[in-house]
């Protein structure tokens, strides 16, 4: 089953991801794509959209002869994460109660 993926879970996986460690797009994109099903073209919109908020900072490392885009989380950012993982919990309790009680 699809469930809707709105911008809030997508920032929310993308901030979690972030917070264990720095990584560049392409790594990022991969372990987002193996959680939620979006397209490279979702997930660097919201990459820029979280930078522009504060809650992530970019910085370029070379590698091998290329250039990488790290993305590293910010204070701002693990604040959001919290906030992120509050409502979480807070709506996993209310559908937990929901779907618990329905038999097969």
């Amino acid at each position: 089953m699809n469930f809707l993926t709105t911008s809030a879970l997508l920032d929310s996986v993308v901030l979690a991801f972030l917070n264990n460690s720095d990584n560049y797009g392409y790594i990022l994109t991969q372990n987002v794509t193996k959680t939620l099903e979006v397209s490279e073209s979702t997930l660097y919109p919201a990459l820029r959209r979280l930078q522009k908020s504060g809650n992530l900072e970019t910085y370029d490392q070379t590698e091998n002869g290329r250039n990488r885009r790290y993305y590293r989380i910010t204070s701002d950012g693990k604040e959001k994460l919290k906030e992120y993982l509050k409502e979480w919990e807070e709506a996993k309790l209310k559908l937990d109660s929901i779907f618990g009680g329905v038999k097969e």
